[in-house]
Protein backbone atom coordinates (compact mmCIF):
# COMPACT_ATOMS: atom_id res chain seq x y z
CA UNK A 1 0.00 0.00 0.00
CA UNK A 2 2.77 2.57 0.92
CA UNK A 3 4.72 1.86 -2.44
CA UNK A 4 1.29 2.58 -4.46
CA UNK A 5 0.93 5.74 -2.29
CA UNK A 6 4.66 7.06 -3.34
CA UNK A 7 4.40 5.95 -6.71
CA UNK A 8 0.94 8.25 -7.05
CA UNK A 9 2.64 10.93 -5.98
CA UNK A 10 5.92 10.64 -8.27
CA UNK A 11 3.11 10.10 -11.03
CA UNK A 12 0.99 13.21 -9.72
CA UNK A 13 4.15 15.21 -9.94
CA UNK A 14 4.99 13.72 -13.62
CA UNK A 15 1.47 14.70 -14.80
CA UNK A 16 1.88 18.51 -13.36
CA UNK A 17 4.80 18.91 -14.30
CA UNK A 18 3.40 17.44 -18.33
CA UNK A 19 0.71 19.31 -18.05
CA UNK A 20 2.48 22.66 -17.12
CA UNK A 21 5.38 22.38 -19.55
CA UNK A 22 3.72 20.77 -22.78
CA UNK A 23 0.13 21.05 -23.09
CA UNK A 24 -0.33 24.72 -21.51
CA UNK A 25 2.14 25.90 -23.69
CA UNK A 26 -0.09 24.77 -26.68
CA UNK A 27 -3.39 26.37 -24.98
CA UNK A 28 -1.60 29.35 -23.78
CA UNK A 29 -1.93 31.13 -27.21
CA UNK A 30 -5.89 30.85 -26.96
CA UNK A 31 -5.91 32.20 -23.18
CA UNK A 32 -6.12 35.99 -23.99
CA UNK A 33 -3.21 37.62 -21.70
CA UNK A 34 -0.79 35.00 -22.96
CA UNK A 35 -0.53 34.09 -19.41
CA UNK A 36 -2.59 30.91 -18.71
CA UNK A 37 -1.92 30.90 -14.77
CA UNK A 38 -2.79 34.44 -14.21
CA UNK A 39 -5.71 34.41 -16.96
CA UNK A 40 -8.99 36.33 -14.80
CA UNK A 41 -12.12 37.31 -15.35
CA UNK A 42 -13.24 40.61 -13.96
CA UNK A 43 -16.81 40.75 -12.96
CA UNK A 44 -17.23 44.06 -10.99
CA UNK A 45 -15.80 43.52 -7.73
CA UNK A 46 -15.52 39.90 -8.53
CA UNK A 47 -12.33 38.40 -10.28
CA UNK A 48 -12.40 34.67 -11.34
CA UNK A 49 -9.02 33.08 -11.46
CA UNK A 50 -9.99 30.69 -14.21
CA UNK A 51 -6.53 29.97 -15.94
CA UNK A 52 -5.31 28.49 -12.51
CA UNK A 53 -8.11 26.43 -12.46
CA UNK A 54 -7.73 25.32 -16.04
CA UNK A 55 -4.53 23.86 -15.61
CA UNK A 56 -5.77 22.32 -12.30
CA UNK A 57 -8.77 20.93 -14.48
CA UNK A 58 -6.72 19.52 -17.10
CA UNK A 59 -4.10 17.69 -14.10
CA UNK A 60 -6.89 16.20 -12.74
CA UNK A 61 -8.30 14.53 -16.22
CA UNK A 62 -5.13 13.15 -17.02
CA UNK A 63 -4.67 11.37 -13.55
CA UNK A 64 -8.08 10.26 -13.52
CA UNK A 65 -7.88 8.81 -16.76
CA UNK A 66 -4.26 7.03 -15.99
CA UNK A 67 -5.95 5.85 -13.03
CA UNK A 68 -8.89 4.66 -15.05
CA UNK A 69 -6.85 2.79 -17.56
CA UNK A 70 -4.97 0.96 -14.52
CA UNK A 71 -7.72 -0.34 -12.66
CA UNK A 72 -9.20 -1.40 -16.06
CA UNK A 73 -5.83 -3.41 -16.73
CA UNK A 74 -5.74 -5.06 -13.39
CA UNK A 75 -9.28 -5.95 -13.49
CA UNK A 76 -9.10 -7.35 -16.65
CA UNK A 77 -6.14 -9.71 -15.55
CA UNK A 78 -7.58 -11.13 -12.19
CA UNK A 79 -10.20 -12.29 -14.39
CA UNK A 80 -8.02 -13.96 -16.26
CA UNK A 81 -6.36 -15.63 -13.51
CA UNK A 82 -9.56 -16.65 -11.90
CA UNK A 83 -10.41 -18.91 -14.98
Amino acid sequence: MAIAFIIGIASTALIKSFVDNVIMPIITPFIPGGAWRTATVDLGPIVISWGAFLGELINFIIIAFVVFIIAKKVLKEEKVEKR
